[in-house]
């Protein structure tokens, strides 16, 4: 093996987030939360009386918010960040 082979073995880019930091933990806590109370309620309001999206749209959109929400709490009881 060369070098040049063992520093590109020794260099993997992860994409994945450090759960063991405090501030990547608390992050997504926060996120789920927003994903799944504020989604279906703030953002179709807010879409249906200021952009004036069409009401099923939003609905939608709310919905896949907390799908999305739920996904993500679901993720972090997994790997064990909430307990």
């Amino acid at each position: 093996m060369t070098e040049e082979q063992r520093k590109s073995k020794s260099k993997k880019i992860t994409t994945r987030p450090n759960l063991s930091s405090r501030f990547w933990k608390t992050f997504l806590v926060v996120l789920a939360a927003f994903l799944t109370f504020a989604g279906p309620t703030y953002v179709p309001y807010l879409l249906i009386n200021t952009l004036e999206i069409n009401h099923f749209i939003s609905m939608g959109l709310g919905f896949a918010l907390l799908i999305a929400g739920l996904v993500l709490v679901w993720y972090l009881i997994k790997s064990k960040v909430i307990s």
